[in-house]
């Protein structure tokens, strides 16, 4: 029986236990010199660095970060809490300034941040608020608004929250946080979005239907466009039940494309071509149907449409 997967709750709660504990905690706590002495030989404590205790099972990340003299940072403790981060390269440690004496101890592949922090945080970790602040300044733009997106459909920020970050941000990353739509249950439908933006599509986003269930794009009040993942939709009972809706979604005048998860991240010209292939084909057919009803008005979408194409 597969294992359910954890929620970024539970990642949170897990994070919010692990405990960094400096030597004079534990002779608070009772241990003597010789029983932290013991407990490290025996596995039961780890010795992270001068000073510094943790229990066996905490994560080795975190280890690492402490080890380093800093607290895990940015992409690498978003991506632990189930946030949707496209590419993570190496290690992401916050550090104070003076870690300059502290070269040994880092990985090659670490990404270390030296900029002050706006929250306190955690003793082994940097705050949400500034993880995801970083995180803006680490990625692509197109890559820094599906992590956006996640932190905003996973509440672990409100969208208020994102507004006050981004005035602690450069103007040149103004431009992101209109895209910003926590709708996005998932990576590849904030890179669908975006295509569909660049495109000048109308669109709506997670639209129930009858008979069918939720979907994730209905373009043009008539496309239904998936986006599929082997996370979700890995087992032939998934296939069949896509396959049902499917003609469920037929049976109602709806068209259904699905679209891979990877082509939607790696080939996306050509994912572009196809949709605007097929909504050419059947537009003189199905090009009348009513619209969905959109979030936005048509200045907004037209606006929204103007600054994703500015990332294609």
């Amino acid at each position: 029986m597969l294992q359910k997967p954890r929620t970024v709750a539970e990642r949170f709660a897990d994070m919010l236990r692990v405990s960094i504990m400096t030597r004079d905690e534990l002779r608070r706590g009772g241990r003597s010199p010789h029983g932290i002495t013991d407990d490290v030989r025996a596995g039961r404590l780890l010795r992270v660095r001068r000073g510094r205790y943790a229990s066996p099972d905490t994560p080795p990340d975190v280890i690492t970060a402490v080890r380093i003299g800093g607290r895990l940072a940015c992409l690498t403790l978003l991506r632990m809490l189930g946030v949707f981060v496209m590419t993570e390269p190496g290690l992401h440690v916050h550090v104070p300034p003076h870690l300059s004496r502290s070269r040994a101890r880092r990985p090659s592949t670490a990404k270390l941040h030296w900029s002050d922090c706006t929250e306190e945080g955690l003793d082994h970790a940097v705050s949400v608020w500034d993880a995801v602040r970083q995180s803006v300044r680490c990625q692509s733009p197109r890559d820094a608004i599906a992590t956006l997106d996640s932190v905003l459909h996973h509440r672990l920020l409100t969208r208020e929250h994102l507004v006050r970050i981004f005035e602690e941000l450069p103007a040149r990353f103004q431009m992101l946080l209109p895209l910003v739509d926590g709708s996005a249950e998932s990576g590849p439908e904030t890179f669908m979005r975006l295509i569909l933006r660049a495109l000048g599509l109308r669109f709506e986003t997670q639209v129930e239907l009858a008979g069918v269930g939720r979907v994730d794009f209905v373009v043009e009040g008539w496309l239904i466009i998936e986006c599929d993942s082997r996370e979700f939709h890995e087992g032939w009972d998934r296939q069949v039940a896509d396959r049902e809706r499917d003609l469920a979604a037929a049976g109602l005048g709806y068209v259904t494309i699905r679209i891979l998860a990877a082509d939607i991240f790696n080939k996306r010209d050509e994912v572009r071509a196809a949709i605007l292939a097929v909504v050419t084909a059947f537009s003189p057919f199905l090009g009348d149907r009513a619209a969905p009803q959109l979030r936005r008005s048509d200045a907004d979408h037209a606006e929204q449409a103007r600054r994703a194409r500015k990332l294609h």
